[in-house]
């Protein structure tokens, strides 16, 4: 088990190693980023954030507290993205 999870690492770090030499890391960075602003993902969190601040009050949400509420629903799969 242990040895197949020390493969597995090996083989992302290679990947990601050559994706990064290519500059093929960078490039699927900013497609994603695209069809994330494209398909509305970044608007939806920006609107759920500003429904947490002011269902608890600006002066009774740090950083921290928005981080924890928004990730679940970011992570979610209520959003396609393709």
């Amino acid at each position: 088990m242990v040895s197949k999870m020390n493969k597995d690492a090996q083989m992302r770090a290679a990947i990601n190693q050559k994706l990064i030499e290519t500059g093929e890391r960078e490039r699927l960075k900013e497609l994603l980023r695209a069809k994330l602003i494209e398909c509305g993902w970044k608007d939806q969190l920006k609107a759920h954030c500003k429904e947490v601040i002011k269902e608890k009050g600006l002066e009774h949400v740090t950083v921290d507290d928005l981080v924890a509420e928004i990730t679940p629903k970011g992570r979610g799969k209520e959003y396609r993205v393709f």
